[in-house]
């Protein structure tokens, strides 16, 4: 699941609102709504999203969030390391090989501290 994914379903489900009824209103397949909320597509297009903050009439905060998540929820990324020092390119590569083995707690650990280390270089 995508994190854009996990707050679609989230505000849906708060809503009281069916999978079926929320694709009808978008003029989206039920199963194409069911594979984003899951991560087995990508981000909707800009179009999309712009559909889903007037769906659920959200304010201005909840609408950056759900913009701010589309922009981190690629499940099919590719990291480019050409022209970067070999570490990057051995982090990448361990990444994807070890990613599935890493529980919840793990991958927030991981994500903190690259978050934080990224900070103090700017």
């Amino acid at each position: 699941m995508t994190p854009l994914g996990a707050k679609i379903r989230q505000m849906r489900e708060d809503r009281g609102i069916s999978l079926k009824h929320m694709a009808q209103a978008l003029n989206i397949s039920s199963a194409y709504l069911s594979a984003l909320e899951h991560g087995r597509r990508g981000k909707p297009t800009g179009f999309l999203l712009h559909r889903m903050i007037a769906f659920f009439n959200v304010i201005w905060d909840e609408a950056e969030e759900l913009q701010r998540l589309a922009e981190i929820s690629d499940p099919k990324i590719t990291i480019d390391t050409g022209g970067l020092a070999p570490e990057a390119t051995e982090l990448t590569n361990r990444l994807a090989s070890d990613i599935g083995k890493l529980d919840a707690d793990d991958l927030r650990a991981l994500r903190d501290e690259l978050a934080r280390r990224s900070a103090r270089k700017r």
